[in-house]
């Protein structure tokens, strides 16, 4: 008695320490991120804090795998509250090869950037994304099921084809008969390499509440609306022989039409270049360039431009210090003038 007590003691232990072989026992690694910052604008130093990122991934089986990820920030609402965000949860299935089933809530691969780097700031070659993402532009997120291939054949060719929910539905329940449907493919024909191309397509009914729309969540569509979005990327980063330089553009049009309004195309672009001067050191650039249409039916009517530039410290590929200046100019205001700084860690 005695013996098989100090057996389930000692298991207990290894458990817990990682003592026991793999099979054992599931493989779950739970990973955080995140982000304080200090903003100089109009004359007036800001202090604030990021998004507290909390990542899981989970080995259920060889084939079988879980990932999770929760946002904690601070509620729009109330400066003093947090407010808890599901960004992820995703079942994946490997069925066969490099080829995967995936079925839960992801982020919608329209893009490079949704696509890559998430909510883990640490990771950003930015302090903020592109302003394309705070205009509405990108679908950031879909429930619902896809199809994936990873790395297949020389040029490593890669393919998403997700059926979901679309715009102004909830996780819970689509908001009409139709859904969206997203096609991504890329190839990444040699190291530090990656072009990619997309389609989102969806259809908005009439009433609904749009919560991917630069006029606001409570915005409700006035008309029946189709949507498509065509994207196209290039990312180059050099990190197998110089480690030198860091190129990333990408280029959306929205195509919105209503049967009484008619279409009208919205184009929204930026382009990226950094330079790695020593190990730790990159002195990087950002333009942003969004255009609407007088006559859009679904975006709100406000070009917007924008100018980064800034310099990326790297203490480690866990922990980097971001300072850089950005000036936004829209043709309804004045332009915005601001510096940022920025400290984001991985834990």
């Amino acid at each position: 008695m005695i013996r098989n007590c100090t057996l389930i003691t000692l298991f207990v232990v290894g458990l817990l320490l990682g003592w026991v072989h793999p099979l054992a026992a599931q493989r779950t690694q739970i990973r955080g991120f995140v982000d304080t910052y200090a903003t100089y604008q109009k004359g007036q130093v800001n202090f604030g804090l990021g998004e507290q990122d909390l990542f899981i991934t989970s080995e259920i089986t060889p084939r079988l795998s879980f990932l999770g990820e929760t946002v904690f920030k601070f509620s729009l609402a109330s400066p003093t509250d947090f407010a808890i965000s599901i960004e992820r949860i995703i079942l994946k299935y490997n069925y066969a090869g490099n080829h995967s089933f995936l079925i839960g809530k992801h982020h919608t691969p329209v893009n490079y950037w949704n696509d890559t780097y998430h909510h883990g700031r640490v990771f950003f070659p930015t302090i903020d994304r592109p302003l394309l993402f705070a205009q509405g532009i990108v679908p950031l997120h879909t429930t619902g099921v896809s199809l994936q291939g990873q790395n297949l054949g020389a040029l490593r060719f890669g393919y998403d084809v997700m059926v979901g929910n679309g715009l102004g539905s909830g996780e819970l329940l689509d908001n009409n008969s139709f859904k969206s449907l997203t096609v991504a493919v890329h190839v990444k024909p040699r190291d530090g390499w990656r072009m990619g191309a997309s389609l989102y397509h969806d259809v908005i009914s009439k009433g609904s509440v749009l919560h991917n729309h630069s006029g606001g969540i409570s915005t409700r569509a006035l008309a029946k609306i189709n949507q498509n979005i065509l994207t196209a990327s290039f990312a180059y980063n050099d990190s197998v022989f110089t480690k030198k330089y860091e190129l990333l553009a990408e280029s959306s049009m929205a195509l919105n039409k209503a049967d009484s309004l008619g279409r009208q195309n919205t184009i929204a672009s930026y382009a990226y270049a950094g330079i790695r001067l020593t190990d730790k050191i990159i002195p990087y650039i950002r333009v942003d360039d969004i255009q609407y249409r007088q006559e859009e039916v679904y975006f709100s009517d406000r070009n917007v431009q924008s100018f980064t530039g800034g310099v990326r410290y790297e203490l480690n590929y866990l922990a980097v210090v971001k300072l850089e200046y950005q000036r936004i100019k829209s043709h309804r205001a004045t332009a915005v003038d601001r510096v940022s700084f920025q400290i984001a860690v991985g834990f």
